[in-house]
């Protein structure tokens, strides 16, 4: 699809839900131990659950401002980008896996939520910033997840 093409909201659904599953499929059976072990570049597969959480939440508010009629409020310049995941990383870092577990899932009914209720609008992915309407940032996170795991044998 090209920036221009406008996906359906079914499409969007139905993208969202494959990547979910990917996710808890890779995360299945691992103990809260091998979960907060920070082993995996750094940080923890939790860390990693909050920060797909974070930009959950982020991109679930753009659906919303955006069917509302307003402009994005992430659009950033490659530097702030570049400076920016390690800033919602510390942010986050410190809570609980139960609490890490209720952000991936509350962000993600709220995704699911905002894109159900998206309007014509909000399906333009030339009206986002770093927050794309599509996006793969889950599947990449999960793609490391299954690579940890594998080099672990788990």
């Amino acid at each position: 699809m090209t920036n221009d093409q406008r996906p359906s909201t079914v499409d969007l659904l139905t993208h969202y839900r494959q990547m979910r599953a990917a996710t808890l499929a890779a995360i299945d059976g691992l103990s809260d131990a091998q979960l907060t072990d920070p082993s995996l570049d750094g940080w923890s597969i939790k860390d990693y659950l909050a920060h797909i959480a974070f930009w959950d939440d982020i991109r679930a508010a753009e659906v919303s401002r955006i069917s509302a009629g307003y402009d994005s409020t992430w659009k950033m310049a490659p530097e702030h980008e570049d400076a920016f995941g390690p800033i919602a990383y510390e942010a986050r870092r410190h809570i609980s896996l139960e609490q890490a577990r209720w952000e991936f899932e509350r962000s993600y009914e709220a995704l699911l939520a905002a894109i159900e209720s998206a309007t014509p609008r909000a399906l333009d992915p030339s009206l986002y910033g770093e927050a794309a309407l599509q996006s793969t940032h889950e599947a990449a996170h999960t793609a490391w997840i299954r690579r940890w795991r594998t080099e672990r044998g788990t």
